[in-house]
């Protein structure tokens, strides 16, 4: 059953990335990447620049949230993959390859941010997993 929710929830986040909220291929133009770290998050902080706060949650908390039920599913189905240093090992090169995905098809970006994001919600899908075992246990 774990695996079932895993690939529906997966196809879901594609959705998302790829044609979700209004998205559409481009067809030209530049690419856009940021390889900078901190510099997306630095911008979503600065109460200067004009952006609504929807636009800040749902760039920063949304790339956290997105990604926790990752770190909840992946241990469930690969014990090996409750270590935040193995999970990385094997999240890491799928987000990078969705970012890149977006860049290429010009339905987005790719932002090194994104990835940290991500990964900190794939972490706390982990951490949540671990604490509900422990409270479990009790």
């Amino acid at each position: 059953m774990t695996w079932v929710i895993l690939t529906l929830y997966s196809a879901t986040v594609v959705y998302w990335m790829f044609i979700g909220f209004g998205r559409e291929a481009g067809t030209g133009g530049p690419l856009h990447y940021n390889l900078v770290p901190l510099k997306t998050i630095k911008l979503f902080f600065n109460l200067e620049n004009g952006l609504t706060l929807g636009s800040r949650l749902v760039n920063l908390l949304g790339n956290v949230a997105v990604f926790v039920p990752f770190g909840i599913l992946l241990p469930l189905l690969k014990p090996r993959l409750q270590s935040v240093f193995w999970i990385a090992v094997a999240v890491v090169p799928s987000i990078l390859l969705l970012e890149t995905l977006q860049m290429l098809l010009r339905v987005g970006s790719f932002d090194i941010d994104d990835l940290l994001l991500n990964m900190l919600g794939v972490w706390t899908g982990c951490v949540l997993l671990k604490a509900g075992r422990r409270i479990r246990r009790r």
